[in-house]
Order: C-alpha cells, then structure tokens, then sequence
C-alpha cells in the first residue's frame, strides 16, 4: 500500500472509485480541484488507485478532511483508517476535523476509532440527516 498526492494522470481512476461521480458531473470536477489544489492524496495497491481523500484547510482555519472514498472492492481492508492516521501524521495545527452524516454509522465509527470526538452537529443540509462534525486534537492535551 502507498499513499502519495493525486495527479492529473489519477483523475479518470478517482472518478471510477467514487460512487457519486459516475451520475454527477460535479462531483468529477470536485475530484478535478481537489487535484490541483494539491489537497487529494490516493492509496494505490499494486499499482491500482484503491482510495482517495481530500485534506483541505478551509475550516476556520483547522484542517478538514473534506472527503473519503474507498473504491468498493477495496472496503473493509483498512484503508479508511489509514488514510485517516497517514493525515493526522502529518497535520500540523492541533486539531483535524471531519464531518458525516447522522445516518452514516461505517463513517462514525471509523471516526471514533481514529481518536475523533464528536463536536456538534448542523442541520439542513441533506434533509432529515443532520451533519455530525468531528474533531481530532493532534496535540497533548489539546481540547
């Protein structure tokens, strides 16, 4: 397993892995910004891109994981958590922050693993399924 930054070159295999992209135009665009802004790092297994996720810095100031996605015949192997500890690695302020729905449990729960604590919720969204932001603190004693 390698982690390293997306490329160009990497667009078509992210589009193929993200569930959403193949029916939303958008969201191939999405993967296209996040590319050159240099904030979309992959796993790739065997030459293969498996997993991808987006860092960005644009949440009052803090680091965001912004998006993860797991190619669906690579779920279930790790690479969420991965991914996750290869950014809290390497995130330099005190806390990271995430973000999932209410009605994603796999995503919760992978979040509570990795050390994130819930931080509050927001509303309005996705209809009738409220947004829970979680947050990581990187350094000792950090709150």
């Amino acid at each position: 397993m390698r982690i390293r930054p997306a490329v160009k070159d990497d667009h078509p295999a992210l589009c193929a892995i993200d569930t959403v992209a193949a029916g939303d135009p958008r969201r191939s665009a999405d993967i296209a910004g996040w590319i050159g802004q240099g904030c979309c790092h992959l796993v790739e297994i065997d030459g293969e891109v498996a997993a991808y996720v987006v860092l960005a810095h644009h949440f009052f100031g803090h680091a965001f994981i912004e998006m993860l996605m797991v190619g669906a015949s690579w779920r279930r192997r790790g690479l969420s958590a991965a991914l996750i500890a290869h950014f809290q690695a390497m995130s330099s302020g005190a806390k990271l922050f995430s973000s999932t729905n209410m009605s994603n449990r796999p995503m919760q729960d992978l979040l509570v693993k990795a050390g994130f604590r819930p931080s509050g919720y927001i509303d309005n969204l996705d209809e009738n399924d409220p947004e829970i932001v979680f947050y990581s603190p990187l350094e000792p004693n950090a709150t």
